[in-house]
């Protein structure tokens, strides 16, 4: 089995490139294709060899995207839908990875994937854009929403908790929005599975929803990366008002994962257990 992947130095890509296993992966970065050039990335598609395609690319700065929702769309947006367009016209399945952003937060009831999206800022539109082109494109895919990515690498909330919690003895952080946090290996496990049975299995192609369980908020959330840690750092509850951000984040991010799990055979990962192996490769798991 061969994929070609689109994210090299992502939290997502780094992980699919640790985790291919017997799976041969072609590498599509930023020293070869522009992200939010089209042509580009779909001529990757059109001359490949793989037997499926991932895309693990995205433009996720949620606040600066509010500035820059062009640059945001073509990356989320335009350029996944030329990958779709062009896996299409090959017969290869697309694996997407989408997000909660999509939804508008509102109540405190899991999200299935049928719920009406309505996304509150910028990111969230530009993401749902890229699903309609995917979905629009006709081919065999499989779109994960995801939510509150972390791992080991580049910027997250786990790393920014290590770095806030050593140097101060008290963070207020939110406690009215509620998600699960995710870990990349597990997305990338979750992406390379599909992305292999619906070689095989085409008629699983649709929208799933895949979230680290269970859910909590930010605060409960850093509670447990300190505890976790051994880091002696007090947290104060406050509600999103007290923090605002250019861009509205979702109060409620919790995500029915059901279906993946009947359709795929991907339960929904313990993101407490994701966050030790995090810790552990980091040297901060407490001994």
């Amino acid at each position: 089995m061969r994929i070609l992947v689109f994210g090299e130095i992502g939290q997502v890509g780094q992980e699919l490139q640790l985790r291919a296993g017997d799976v041969t992966l072609e590498v599509r970065g930023l020293g070869d294709a522009n992200f939010a050039d089209p042509a580009t990335c779909a001529g990757f598609v059109t001359k490949t060899d793989a037997d499926a395609v991932i895309n693990a690319v995205a433009y996720t700065a949620v606040d600066k995207a509010e500035e820059e929702e062009a640059l945001a769309l073509a990356v989320n947006g335009t350029t996944p839908g030329a990958i779709a367009r062009a896996c299409a016209a090959r017969n290869l399945p697309l694996v997407h990875i989408s997000t909660d952003y999509v939804f508008d937060g509102a109540n405190e009831t899991p999200f299935g994937v049928d719920h009406p999206t309505g996304p509150l800022g910028a990111y969230g539109r530009t993401k749902l854009v890229g699903e309609q082109e995917v979905r629009g494109a006709g081919g065999v895919h499989a779109i994960f929403r995801t939510s509150w990515v972390i791992s080991r690498h580049g910027n997250n909330f786990v790393r920014t908790m290590l770095r806030l919690g050593t140097e101060r003895n008290r963070l207020t952080i939110v406690a009215d929005q509620i998600g699960g946090p995710t870990c990349a290996a597990d997305i990338a496990d979750a992406c390379l599975s599909a992305a292999v049975q619906l070689v095989s299995d085409p008629a699983k192609s649709g929208i799933y929803h895949f979230s680290g369980g269970p859910d909590v908020s930010w605060a409960d959330f850093a509670r447990e990366i300190f505890a976790q840690a051994g880091i002696s750092c007090e947290v104060a509850d406050i509600p999103s008002s007290d923090y605002p951000t250019p861009a509205k984040r979702p109060l409620n991010s919790r995500m029915d994962n059901s279906l993946t799990e009947a359709a795929f055979g991907i339960p929904r990962p313990d993101w407490r257990a994701g966050l030790r192996y995090i810790l552990q490769d980091l040297g901060a798991l407490k001994s």
